[in-house]
C-alpha cells in the first residue's frame, strides 16, 4: 500500500520528518502539529520549517515544575491532552527534572534532584508553577518537604530562565485568594517580584496553549509577547465574546431564560444565565477542550471568566449576569439588547455588529433598569 502523503504549505526538510517517522510519529501528524503551533501563534506559514527545526534541535531546556496550592488540574490536563499529546513533547523536548505527580523519585530524592537541577543548570532553567503561594503566618499554610512554597518558589523561580504560571492560581491567586483569604494567597508573580514570569489562567489551563509557548520560547528563544495581565497576546488577546459560537444569537437578542428552555436546547445565547463571555478573554472557543471537542459553553454552561484576575470576587454569583466589573457596563441594558440597544452598550461591544439590533428605543424603561443596578 502507497504511504500517505500530506502536502505542507512550505517545505520542512526530508530529514527532519524521517527522524519524526523513526520515532513512530508520521510526517503528517507532525506537519499538521507544526502548522497548529503556527496559526495558535499568530505567525505566518512561512515559520513552519522555524518551528519543525526548533522541536528537532538538541536545545531542551531545563524544566522543574513544581505545584502549590492547588488541585492539580493542571497537571491532569496536560497529561490528557493530545494531537499529539503534549506530554508526548513535554517528555521528548524538555528535560523534566522535577514533577511531584509523575517522578518516579520521592522524598528527599526528589528534593535533591530538583535542587540539583537549581544549581546544575541556574539561569537557564524553565521553571512551571502550579498553584497560589500562601504568605500568610510566614508561609506555614503550603510546605512541602518541610519548606514552605514561599521560599521554595523564591529559590527556584528566582534563578530560572524564565517561570510559568499555569492555571489561575499561580497567575491569580484563584480560588485560594478568594475573599476573605486566610492563608494570604497570591501569585507567583507577587510572590518573586523580581522573576519573569508569563500567565497561563484558567481553570484548568488549556495544554495546547502551555505547548505554543513551549514551542514559541524554544523557536525563538523567549517567551511570547503578553498583555497587561501577562498572559500570552496569541491566546488571551480576543474575549470569548467575540469568537463565542452563539454570538449570532446574542447579535440577534435570542437569549436562553433558564436552562433547558427551547432557548438553551437550540443554542441560544447564554448572556442572561451568567455567562461571563464579554467580560472574558480567553480563546476557549477557538482551541477548545478534551482534544479539542468542547468548551463550557459549546455545551451548555455559560463561561464564569476563570481565566481573569479574581474571578471568583468579581464573577460571582456565577448564575446572574455579569457583575458591576470595571470596564464593562452591559448589565445596565441587558433587557434591550435585541430591542433597544443604548448607545453605551453599543460602545461597549465595540458597535461590530451589535448596533443592527436596534429595532426600538424605550429611554424610560433603561433609566428603569439603571435606578434598580
Amino acid at each position: 500500500m502507497q504511504k500517505e502523503q500530506y502536502q505542507s504549505p512550505v517545505e520542512v526538510s526530508e530529514d527532519i520528518l524521517q527522524k519524526w517517522e523513526a520515532r513512530g510519529v508520521n510526517r503528517r501528524d507532525f506537519l499538521k502539529f507544526c502548522s497548529t503551533m503556527t496559526a495558535a501563534l499568530a505567525l505566518p506559514v512561512s515559520f513552519i520549517p522555524r518551528i519543525a527545526e526548533a522541536l528537532e534541535g538538541d536545545n531542551r531546556p531545563p524544566v522543574i515544575w513544581m505545584e502549590f496550592q492547588g488541585c492539580t488540574g493542571d497537571t491532569e490536563a496536560l497529561l490528557r491532552a493530545n494531537q499529539p499529546t503534549a506530554a508526548e513533547l513535554i517528555l521528548d523536548y524538555l528535560s523534566l527534572e522535577y514533577n511531584e505527580t509523575i517522578m518516579a523519585a520521592a522524598g528527599h530524592q526528589a528534593e535533591k534532584a530538583k535542587y540539583d537541577a537549581v544549581e546544575k543548570y541556574k539561569g537557564k532553567y524553565i521553571a512551571i508553577v502550579e498553584g497560589s503561594i500562601p504568605m500568610a503566618d510566614g508561609g506555614v499554610y503550603c510546605t512541602v518537604a518541610g519548606e514552605s512554597a514561599l521560599d521554595v518558589a523564591r529559590k527556584v523561580c528566582g534563578s530560572a530562565a524564565a517561570t510559568i504560571a499555569v492555571g489561575t492560581c499561580a497567575a491569580y491567586g484563584g480560588i485560594p485568594a478568594a475573599a476573605p483569604n486566610p492563608t494570604g494567597a497570591v501569585s507567583i508573580s507577587r510572590a518573586v517580584p523580581g522573576a519573569t514570569v508569563i500567565n497561563l489562567p484558567g481553570c484548568p489551563l488549556n495544554a495546547d496553549n502551555l505547548t505554543a509557548v513551549i514551542v514559541h520560547y524554544l523557536t525563538f528563544g523567549r517567551l511570547p509577547a503578553t498583555d497587561s495581565f501577562g498572559r500570552p497576546r496569541f491566546a488571551y488577546g480576543k474575549r470569548i465574546h467575540d469568537n463565542c459560537e452563539r454570538r449570532s444569537h446574542f447579535d440577534a437578542g435570542q437569549y436562553a431564560e433558564s436552562f433547558g428552555d427551547p432557548g438553551h436546547r437550540q443554542g441560544w445565547c447564554l448572556y442572561k444565565l451568567g455567562c461571563k463571555g464579554p467580560q472574558t478573554y480567553h480563546n476557549c472557543p477557538t482551541v477548545r477542550y478534551n482534544e479539542g471537542t468542547s468548551w463550557p459553553v459549546m455545551a451548555g454552561h455559560g463561561c464564569i471568566g476563570c481565566s481573569e484576575p479574581a474571578f471568583w470576587d468579581t464573577m460571582s454569583p456565577f448564575y446572574r449576569r455579569l457583575p458591576q466589573v470595571p470596564g464593562f457596563g452591559v448589565e445596565a441594558t441587558a433587557d434591550k439588547i435585541g430591542l433597544g440597544l443604548a448607545a453605551a452598550t453599543a460602545v461597549a461591544f465595540g458597535a461590530h455588529g451589535v448596533a443592527s439590533a436596534l429595532r426600538k428605543g424605550d429611554a424610560h424603561e433603561t433609566d428603569k433598569v439603571k435606578e434598580e443596578e
